[in-house]
C-alpha cells in the first residue's frame, strides 16, 4: 500500500510507523522506503544479537532496496528494549549509522533516522538530541491528529495467533477425522463430502463458506497432512483453481512416477530438473510459485482470505495432524510478507513434529531472508494474471 507521509514532526512519523507496518514492532530494525514523498514500502529485521552480525544486516536491507522499483530515500527506526539512561546516547546508533551510511553509498537519501528505546526516544541525526532522549509522551496518536486511517496495528507476529479452541468444534473435528481414517473406497463419509472430496473444490468451497462443516475441516487437515496434496493447496490459496488443479495434477503424475522406478519423489524431481531442456515445464513454474521466483503476484484477498480460515481449523484440530496445514499457514504469511508471523507459525510445528521435513525446509528458506520476486513488482505494473 503506497501511503503520503503527512507527518509534520520526527514524533509524528515516529507515531505512524506501527500504522504503516500494520504492526507494532519491537526489538525490530524498521525502514520505511520512500518514492518521493510516498511512503512505498516497510522492511522489519530483528535487532543482531551481536555486533559482528551488524554488517550482513545491513547488506541485506541495501540489496533488498535496491530491488524496490522507484525507491529514492529511507528513514530507519530502530525499536530497542534498552534505554538511553544505559548508553547515555540512544541505543543502536552503530547499527544505524552504518545503514545510512551504505544506503547513501547507494544512492539513497535519508528521510530521518530515529530511535524509540524503553525510556526516550530521538533522532540519530540531531545534534542537539538530550543524553537521555526526549520523552515518550511527545509521540501523538496518529488516529488522534488525524495523519493515518484507522487501521489497527499489532505485533509483528500477531498473525500467527490462533484464535481461541473452540471445544465443541474440536470435538466434532475429531470424531470426523476418525471416521476419515476407518473410511473405505465407497464410504457414506466420501458421499457426505460430495464433490468436495476433490481438494480443488474443496479449497473453492472452504474460501465461500464462512462456516465450512466439521467434515470438510476434517477433510482439510487430512489431506493437508499428505504433501500430495498440501503443496497444491498452499498454491491454490494464494494464485487460484487453475493453478490448483495444475499442482494437483503434477503431484499425482509424480508419485505415480516415482512408484513406478522405486525412487522416492525428491529424487524424481532432482533428476528430472537435471536433465531437462530449458524449458519451463510444469513442475518447474509451480516450484518457482513455491519458492516466489516469479512476479506473477498472488491474490491478496484470497491469501487474507484463506488465513482466517486455516488459522480456525488448526486452532481446532487435535495435535498431530496440524503440521502440514500450519505450513501452509505459514508459506500464505510469507507471500505477503509477513516474514516474522510465518517463523513464529513454523515454531508451532517444532514442537509438536521436530523433524518435519517440509516445515524445515521453509523455515531454512525464510530464516535465509528470502523474499518473493512479487513483493519488488508494483500492483499496477504487474503482468497479466
Amino acid at each position: 500500500m503506497t501511503t503520503i507521509i503527512r507527518a509534520g514532526s520526527a514524533q509524528e512519523f515516529l507515531a505512524l510507523v506501527p500504522t504503516l507496518a500494520g504492526f507494532h514492532p519491537s526489538r525490530s530494525l524498521v525502514c520505511v522506503a520512500f518514492d518521493g514523498r510516498r511512503t512505498v514500502g516497510v522492511l522489519r529485521h530483528d535487532l543482531p544479537r551481536r555486533a559482528r552480525d551488524r554488517s550482513a544486516l545491513v547488506s541485506a536491507i541495501v540489496s533488498t532496496l535496491c530491488r524496490m522499483p522507484g525507491v529514492d530515500a529511507i528513514a530507519p527506526v530502530a525499536y530497542c528494549d534498552e534505554t538511553f539512561a544505559q548508553h547515555g546516547d540512544a541505543p543502536e546508533r552503530r547499527l544505524v549509522d552504518l545503514l545510512c551510511r551504505r544506503a547513501s553509498e547507494a544512492g539513497f537519501g535519508i528521510r530521518d533516522a530515529l530511535c524509540r528505546a524503553a525510556d526516550g526516544w530521538g533522532s540519530y541525526l540531531d545534534d542537539d538530541l538530550p543524553a537521555g532522549g526526549r520523552p515518550l509522551a511527545d509521540l501523538v496518536e496518529p488516529r488522534v491528529a488525524g495523519l493515518a486511517p484507522d487501521r489497527p496495528a499489532e505485533s509483528s507476529t500477531s498473525w500467527a495467533h490462533l484464535p481461541e479452541v473452540d471445544e465443541r468444534r474440536a470435538r466434532a473435528i475429531r470424531r470426523e477425522l476418525r471416521r476419515i481414517e476407518r473410511a473405505g473406497v465407497g464410504d457414506a463419509v466420501f458421499r457426505a463430502l460430495g464433490d468436495d472430496v476433490d481438494p480443488v473444490e474443496l479449497v473453492e468451497r472452504l474460501l465461500e463458506n464462512d462456516e465450512p462443516s466439521m467434515l470438510r475441516r476434517a477433510w482439510f487437515l487430512h489431506l493437508a497432512a499428505r504433501p500430495v496434496f498440501r503443496d497444491g493447496m498452499m498454491l491454490q490459496f494464494a494464485f487460484g483453481p487453475v493453478v490448483g488443479a495444475a499442482a494437483h495434477e503434477d503431484a499425482v503424475d509424480l508419485a505415480e512416477r516415482a512408484e513406478a522406478q522405486g525412487e522416492s519423489v525428491d529424487a524424481l524431481v532432482r533428476r528430472e530438473f537435471a536433465a531437462h531442456d530449458g524449458e519451463l515445464g510444469v513442475s518447474e513454474f509451480l516450484s518457482r510459485l513455491l519458492l516466489g521466483r516469479t512476479t506473477l503476484r498472488p491474490e491478496p484477498d484470497r491469501i487474507e482470505r484463506a488465513l482466517d480460515i486455516v488459522r480456525a481449523i488448526i486452532a481446532d484440530a487435535p495435535p498431530g495432524i496440524r503440521a502440514g496445514s500450519i505450513c501452509i499457514a505459514a508459506w500464505l504469511c510469507w507471500a505477503l510478507g509477513r516474514g516474522s508471523a510465518a517463523g513464529a507459525l513454523l515454531d508451532l510445528v517444532e514442537t509438536e513434529e521436530p523433524h518435519h521435513t517440509m516445515a524445515a525446509l521453509l523455515q531454512q528458506y525464510f530464516g535465509g531472508g528470502a523474499l518473493p520476486d512479487w513483493a519488488f513488482i508494483r500492483p499496477d505494473a504487474a503482468p497479466g494474471r
